[in-house]
């Protein structure tokens, strides 16, 4: 498989793309007006304490307040060690990170969240995810420090190996290092950049991370809250950092600028992969040259077609994704059952594949294509989570219920694309429908009726739409003659092309 980046840059906006054998996987946007906060470490200060929900929100400076979860916070490592929750256990200590590399979970085993923080309280706090829609961000108190073949977990005293080296040898080799080598009381995880590392490379890393988090709870203790102690890496060097491993054969990059920036980057943070990045020197866009354009506009369309002749509609709601499997064209060769359940298998690859390309997370509802089979049922559930395996992202997947639906979660630490790329309609303000000429015609109608009747008006002047003003002069003339008639007053119809379908204005003369 050939693995490749694109990088399109320019000071307003910086595009990338990941692709896989040509085609588009991953596409990452990032633009200096709305640079994102992912990973950002903060001094907050505790706004609220919510018991009824174990959080607390926190001010990190940013326009809406974060969230934090009692089972992320802690306030002091040693003292969290003979921490007990009101069943008596002791709290277990742990975290998601960042990355996915390796995951974890944090219990509170009945640990209450005012008991631990208070209004008022000063917190350092790490950027877990994305402020989404009206909500604000998703913070935690365990920080992750990721470098170049290990990320610092300063309140979790453990090793954890990223799940992508899948070498048994390897993976004992730098578990067995890193246990012998690290101090106490901290926590590593070696990246998938880590396989093959001799000790001293792994060791001059983790030292540059101990000094890392030292100098930044200084400068925690210097900071008036609240305020930024830590900004992660801005995009094209997060690529480098985290995307740029052995499985990519090339980094292509559009801008001189972004191209010497990066190469010195690379060169000194990770040597090894610097002769993969490459300056696009064309006259085209690179986006353009690459047919890029172009899929991202198919990754912002309701339907999918399917190379049969099937389609999906993906409908992304505030409260969930539901995504509808349809047979469309395809009449297959054998039975019903045979074609329905090709066009399942078919969907629910592309499915994984869509949920990955525009980024979509939370709650996923697919409605499969009622198969009668219970084998045929199983195979699709199977295909799709064979499709899945290769999602970063943490999913979860339920088996086909009896109405032929498949519920699933996919973890969401940032926006989607759509959300990225589009406002909300300001015509239909979301609906995804507006009003049709004939209902306009006859909301027109009604409101003559209930203002005019009654007025001295020599003259009405209606001023419409040009598609709603051809439907009143053609099949809704002879009601508009009527109602002149019945009103006693002269109608004229003035054609507006710049107004919206919706839009109309009654002038009475």
């Amino acid at each position: 498989m050939v693995k490749s980046i694109i990088l399109n840059s320019h000071p307003w906006e910086t595009r990338a793309a990941v692709t896989e054998n040509g085609i588009l996987t991953e596409l990452f946007i990032e633009r200096a007006k709305g640079l994102g906060v992912s990973g950002n470490i903060y001094k907050g200060k505790v706004e609220r304490v919510l018991p009824g929900m174990g959080a607390a929100f926190v001010d990190i400076g940013l326009m809406k307040s974060a969230f934090l979860y009692v089972g992320d916070f802690y306030d002091n490592f040693k003292a969290l060690e003979g921490l007990e929750g009101r069943d008596g256990k002791k709290i277990i200590k742990g975290r998601e990170h960042l990355d996915e590399e390796e995951h974890s979970s944090f219990e509170t085993n009945g640990m209450l969240i005012e008991g631990v923080v208070k209004r008022g309280q000063d917190v350092l706090v790490q950027v877990v995810k994305e402020p989404l829609g009206g909500k604000g961000a998703r913070v935690t108190s365990h920080i992750s420090l990721p470098g170049k073949y290990l990320v610092l977990l300063p309140t979790v005293d453990r090793v954890g190996v990223s799940r992508r080296i899948e070498d048994e040898e390897q993976r004992s080799r730098l578990k067995t290092l890193m246990e012998e080598i690290k101090p106490q009381g901290v926590g590593f995880i070696v990246r998938t950049a880590g396989w093959g590392k001799s000790e001293g490379e792994i060791k001059e890393d983790m030292e540059f991370l101990l000094k890392l988090y030292e100098s930044l709870l200084k400068k925690k203790e210097k900071a008036s809250a609240p305020s930024l102690i830590h900004r992660e890496l801005d995009l094209p060097h997060r690529l480098v950092r985290d995307f740029l491993t052995q499985d990519v054969g090339l980094f292509v990059v559009d801008s001189k600028q972004e191209f010497k920036i990066l190469l010195e980057f690379a060169n000194n943070f990770l040597p090894e992969v610097s002769r993969k990045i490459e300056y696009f020197s064309g006259n085209n866009s690179i986006f353009d040259q690459s047919g890029l354009e172009m899929e991202i506009k198919r990754a912002l369309d309701k339907k999918v077609w399917l190379k049969s002749g099937g389609y999906i509609i993906v409908e992304i709601t505030e409260a969930l994704t539901a995504i509808d499997v349809n047979t469309g064209r395809f009449v297959g060769k054998r039975d019903l059952e045979d074609t329905i359940f090709r066009t399942n298998l078919e969907a629910v690859k592309e499915i994984a594949y869509q949920l990955k390309l525009r980024n979509i997370g939370g709650l996923i509802i697919i409605d499969l294509i009622d198969m009668e089979k219970a084998k045929n049922r199983e195979r699709v559930y199977s295909a799709l989570e064979d499709a899945l395996k290769s999602d970063p992202k943490k999913t979860n997947i339920l088996k086909i219920s009896e109405l032929g639906l498949v519920e699933m979660t996919r973890k969401r630490t940032r926006e989607s694309l759509i959300h990225a790329l589009t406002d909300l309609c300001p015509y239909c303000e979301g609906h995804g429908y507006v009003k049709s000429m004939r209902t306009v015609c006859y909301e027109i109608f009604r409101e003559l009726i209930k203002d005019a009747k009654g007025s001295r008006s020599k003259k009405i002047v209606i001023m419409v739409n040009s598609d709603v003003a051809g439907l009143l002069y053609d099949e809704e003339q002879e009601q508009l003659l009527e109602l002149e008639e019945y009103l006693g007053t002269r109608v004229a119809i003035k054609n507006v092309p710049h107004l919206h379908v919706e839009e109309y204005d009654i002038t009475y003369l």
